[in-house]
C-alpha cells in the first residue's frame, strides 16, 4: 500500500438514544470525512471506545467503514489488546472483513518490557499479512515504546509506521530522525491534534486526528500547507484550532469530542460506562469554543446538513 500520510479521522463510534451502535449514523459520519477530503479513516480506536464494543458490534463497524471507504480513503482498524493472541484474532477479523491497515497499540495493563513490546508486535506481524501502524501512547498505556525498541519493530515487514502520541517533542524529533528518515516507506503519524505542526515541521507525514470529526476541512488545509512549506498559513490555521483541540481534551477522550458533534446535530450520542457525558461546565466551555472559534467555516455546517 501507499505510505500513510495526511489527515486520518479518528471515527467516534456513534450510538443511538438505546445505546446501541448507530449505524446509520456512522455512514453519515464517515461520508463527511470522504466528501471533505481525508486520506483515511481509523475505526474501532480510542476514540471509538472499541474496548467496550462487542465482537458484533466491532464486525458491524468494519463493515459498514469498509464499505463507505472502499475506494476512497484508507481504512485503518484499532485491532490492540494487551493479549498478543486477542490482538492477532482482532487483525485477523478486520483484515477479513476489508480493513487496509491496522493499528494497534502498545498493550496496556500488562506493562511489557521493551523486549516483550518487540516480541508482541514480532508475533502479530508473523500471524497475520496486513500492515501495522504501532501505536504509541504512553498516558492511556503505562508503558512507552523507547525510540531504540522502535526501531526493532520497525524492521518487521508488516510495520509501516507509528502513531505517536508521546507528548515528547524530543522523543518524536528522534523517531523521526532514527526510524522516520531512515525507512522511506515508515510513516511518522501525530497522534495529537496539537503536536500536528510541531511534528511535520519536524519531517512527519501527518495526524490521526479528533477533531477532524467536527472539523475535517481546516486539519486538511493545515496538514496541506505545512506538507507545501507553508508555514504562516499553517500556524494561522493551528492557532484557529487550538481552542477545540483544547476543549476536546478537556476530560477525557472521547466525552468532548461527542459533547460538541452532538452540539451540531452530527451523529455521535453518549459515550458507554465508564465514560460518561461531560460534566455541566465543560458542556458549557464546549458551547462558548464552538460559538468563538474562527476555524468554524460555512462550508462544513453545509457538508453535515
Amino acid at each position: 500500500m501507499q505510505k500513510i500520510r495526511g489527515v486520518f479521522t479518528a471515527i467516534v463510534t456513534p450510538f443511538d438514544q438505546n445505546g446501541k451502535v448507530d449505524a446509520e449514523g456512522l455512514r453519515r459520519n464517515i461520508r463527511h470525512q470522504v466528501a471533505s477530503g481525508v486520506d483515511g479513516i481509523v475505526a474501532l480506536g480510542t476514540t471509538g471506545e472499541a474496548p467496550t464494543l462487542s465482537h458484533k458490534e466491532k464486525e458491524l463497524v468494519i463493515s459498514i467503514a469498509a464499505d463507505e471507504t472502499r475506494g476512497k480513503a484508507v481504512l485503518m482498524v484499532g485491532t490492540g489488546t494487551y493479549s498478543t493472541q486477542d490482538t492477532i484474532e482482532e487483525t485477523k477479523m478486520a483484515k477479513n472483513l476489508g480493513a487496509d491497515a491496522a493499528l494497534i497499540v502498545a498493550p496496556y495493563y500488562n506493562k511489557p518490557t521493551q523486549e516483550g513490546l518487540y516480541k508482541h508486535y514480532k508475533a502479530i506481524n508473523d500471524a497475520v499479512s496486513l500492515p501495522i501502524l504501532v501505536y504509541n501512547i504512553q498516558g492511556r498505556t503505562g508503558i512507552n515504546i523507547q525510540t531504540d525498541t522502535l526501531k526493532r519493530i520497525a524492521d518487521l515487514p508488516s510495520v509501516i509506521g507509528v502513531k505517536e502520541a508521546s507528548g515528547n517533542l524530543s522523543q518524536i524529533s528522534d523517531v523521526i530522525e532514527q526510524v522516520g528518515r531512515t525507512r522511506i516507506n515508515f510513516s511518522v503519524m501525530s497522534g495529537d491534534d496539537g503536536m500536528t505542526l510541531g511534528l511535520m515541521a519536524l519531517g512527519g507525514d501527518g495526524v490521526i486526528s479528533v477533531v477532524s470529526n467536527l472539523l475535517p476541512l481546516p486539519v486538511i488545509a493545515m496538514v496541506n500547507a505545512i506538507a507545501d512549506g507553508d508555514l504562516n498559513e499553517a500556524r494561522d490555521l493551528h492557532f484557529k484550532l487550538m481552542p477545540l483541540i483544547r476543549g476536546a481534551f478537556i476530560e477525557t477522550n472521547p466525552m468532548p469530542i461527542k459533547a460538541v458533534m452532538q452540539m451540531w446535530g452530527m451523529p455521535a450520542g453518549n459515550c458507554r460506562l465508564p465514560l460518561c457525558e461531560v460534566t455541566p461546565e465543560t458542556e458549557q466551555k464546549l458551547k462558548r469554543i464552538l460559538n468563538n472559534s474562527s476555524a468554524l467555516r460555512p462550508r462544513e455546517r453545509e457538508l453535515v446538513s
